[in-house]
């Protein structure tokens, strides 16, 4: 059944993008400048690291590029302004950062190249039909974390047995998401407490309706929970519950307990990559869906402070192998 729809979807996109292809199949001049418009769903440090690694790796190509930089602000009405804006503009590339940005981008541009970035669910999300290669003029970079391997750590390290998880109900990266956490929570025999949210200012109302029914909660890359991160910290740090972040970035600042990710700024440079690639001659749909699976990929943050005030005791094992450790109001590095 796949390979007919993949098939089927092949020969749509053959006839319907020969615009796409032409202008995806010109070399990048080395006196051209190229327009690439970028726009994220919401302002927050993750989503800003991947842009700016967006942007470092088509200057680092050597192509010489402008770029059209928005934010939908959380709202899909306006990423679906931002897309028909591209358009209009006719960019060389349009990029979009985290699921609903990217689905906007790829319902309204059929003739130009769409490269996606962190979006958890590129199938189910219909950006694509298979991860193995781009779908017509579409392609992209997958933010998906292994879920299930965090849950167990979460509860290993600092024995939790109720698990808070607060969602976007609206995204679709977000349902998925929470899909893996069920399903995480179930094979350790952990009970699963939810509250769902449409928008950031939502964040820490659910917050507070749900740390006194958990030990602890878990994050998964949901922009929109991120995007009011502070405020739930807060909750949760005079709960003195712990709080487990999928995302790096957003623990940097103190107060989340642990974080295990990849580097949001290495992924915007995946990203990058494929745009440089596509404007140099490759056919998006020629171009597999990025993972970033390799270990130089992810990084391990402990923050020794939040550790304290729950009363948990890291084991010196984990410590070790974590590259980043907050600790006294100071974050370090290890090299």
């Amino acid at each position: 059944m796949r390979k007919t729809i993949m098939a089927c979807a092949a020969a749509c996109a053959a006839l319907a993008l020969t615009g796409c292809r032409k202008k995806a199949a010109e070399p990048a001049a080395s006196g051209k400048v190229y327009k690439i418009g970028i726009a994220k769903i919401v302002q927050h440090p993750a989503l800003d690291a991947v842009e700016q690694g967006i942007m470092d790796a088509i200057n680092d190509a050597g192509i010489k590029a402008t770029y059209d930089q928005q934010n939908a602000n959380g709202d899909v009405n306006t990423a679906a302004q931002i897309a028909a804006q591209f358009k209009d503009e006719k960019v060389d590339a349009a990029v979009g950062i985290a699921t609903p940005v990217a689905v906007a981008l790829a319902n309204a541009i059929k003739d130009i190249p769409v490269v996606f970035g962190t979006v958890t669910d590129p199938v189910g999300a219909g950006l694509v039909s298979t991860v193995e290669h781009g779908e017509g003029n579409v392609t992209g970079m997958s933010d998906a974390i292994p879920t299930e391997q965090h849950i167990k750590l979460f509860k290993e390290i600092a024995g939790i047995k109720t698990l808070g998880y607060i969602y976007t109900s609206d995204e679709a990266n977000s349902i998925s998401a929470l899909e893996l956490v069920k399903k995480g929570c179930a094979e350790q025999g952990l009970q699963l407490v939810t509250q769902s949210i449409t928008k950031s200012a939502e964040v820490k109302q659910a917050a507070d309706a749900i740390v006194n029914r958990c030990d602890g909660i878990y994050l998964t890359t949901d922009n929109t929970v991120f995007s009011a991160l502070p405020s739930l910290v807060q909750v949760f740090g005079k709960a003195k519950k712990p709080i487990f972040s999928g995302d790096v970035t957003g623990a940097k600042d103190g107060g989340i307990f642990m974080a295990s990710g990849f580097n949001y700024y290495k992924a915007g440079r995946a990203t990058g990559d494929m745009v440089v690639k596509i404007l140099k001659g490759t056919k998006p749909a020629e171009l597999p869906v990025r993972f970033m699976t390799q270990p130089e990929d992810s990084d391990l943050l402990f923050d020794l402070d939040a550790a304290k005030n729950c009363g948990i005791t890291i084991p010196q094992e984990y410590i070790d192998k974590a590259n980043y450790i907050y600790e006294n109001g100071t974050l370090t590095e290890k090299k």
